[in-house]
């Protein structure tokens, strides 16, 4: 089945809904309209498939480096597998960076110190919290999909285009 076009060339309907799935990652939830939310919807479900995935697939390494007294030292550090690495690249080639906001009455140095680790906010956010949600749920319920839900608010004022919330559960 063809994807809906949204009465958008390609590239401006390809932006928007890359605009809106990534910000349904990062808020939660998003108001749209019924035809864009069911396309955000699956997209956004597979997305999180493809996180729950790989979210726990992780190897340990041991590096070695040099301290400020020319000491070798050794470090035992957790890395994304290639397959995690993968999937992550594939996620991060889809969905935008957003900005790092700075919390109201966190200093300057704190929020660089909370950032410094985070390149890529919305993927770390898919990765470390939604998709081990959704991973343990499958495992209990023995069920995969329906991360997402549609509640129908009504027609919107001016046009009449069915509005609606769409949020993970």
């Amino acid at each position: 089945m063809a994807n809906r076009k949204l009465g958008r060339p390609t590239d401006q309907r390809m932006a928007m809904l890359r605009n809106q799935v990534t910000n349904l990652i990062w808020y939660g939830k998003i108001e749209t309209t019924l035809a864009r939310g069911k396309e955000v919807q699956s997209l956004a479900e597979h997305l999180v498939t493809i996180a729950m995935r790989q979210c726990d697939n992780t190897i340990e390494v041991t590096k070695k480096h040099m301290n400020d007294k020319k000491q070798v030292e050794e470090l035992t550090v957790q890395n994304d597998s290639p397959a995690r690495l993968a999937a992550r690249r594939q996620i991060m080639r889809y969905l935008y960076d957003l900005p790092a906001v700075q919390k109201e009455g966190e200093e300057k140095d704190d929020f660089k110190q909370r950032q410094k680790d985070v390149k890529h906010q919305v993927v770390e956010k898919l990765f470390r919290e939604i998709a081990p949600k959704y991973k343990k749920r499958a495992e209990e319920k023995g069920q995969g999909g329906g991360y997402t839900r549609i509640v129908k608010k009504g027609p919107r004022r001016g046009d009449a285009a069915e509005m609606v919330i769409l949020e993970f559960i």
